[in-house]
């Protein structure tokens, strides 16, 4: 009687930033097929990890989503901090805020598409919603540098109001039209 020999093992690949780039794959997978197109397997497939990494990683997919679109905002609210610390005068802070709405926010399809789709998803997850309450809590403070609370809300919200409008309008606003709107609050 011969004794089965066991199945040779795989070798585990170190991979020491898989995390991250699940994280990172996340953003990309919801750019290009929305929130609905992000699914464990079609995120572990662009990622060429194992389905079993994305569940290793993050218990649901909630939870990945939430470290994604953290993720994002983690990247674009310190550039918008950033802008807001270097004005030195009105005349500045309104040149960054239309700055950071046209570059950082409109300029990239990409980002702007991920904003979006943080929007629709927060308006039905919870934890999504703490993710936008941080950026808006984020991006208050920075702009509470130069302007009251009261005001610092309302220009907030009317930032991201122009960016909806324009990710939604087939003839969304210009730059010197974003301007007069900004100027409105930026004096």
């Amino acid at each position: 009687m011969t004794v089965a020999e066991a199945p040779a093992r795989r070798a585990r690949r170190y991979d020491p930033g898989r995390r991250d780039r699940i994280v990172a794959t996340t953003l990309d997978v919801i750019a290009e097929h929305g929130v609905t197109g992000a699914s464990h397997r079609s995120i572990a497939r662009a990622a060429d990890v194992p389905l079993g990494s994305i569940t290793y990683h993050f218990a649901t997919l909630d939870e990945l989503l939430t470290a994604a679109f953290t993720s994002h905002v983690d990247t674009v609210a310190p550039r918008f901090d950033e802008r807001m610390r270097a004005a030195q005068d009105s005349g500045a802070v309104l040149d960054y805020l239309v700055e950071h709405l046209t570059g950082d926010l409109l300029d990239s399809a990409r980002d702007l598409v991920l904003t979006v789709e943080l929007y629709v998803a927060a308006a039905r997850n919870p934890a999504l919603r703490a993710v936008t309450q941080d950026w808006m809590a984020r991006s208050r403070r920075s702009l509470e540098r130069h302007f009251d609370p009261v005001t610092a809300r309302e220009l907030d919200a009317l930032v991201e109001g122009l960016v909806l409008h324009s990710a939604l309008s087939t003839d969304p606003m210009d730059r010197d039209q974003i301007r007069h709107a900004l100027a409105r609050f930026a004096r």
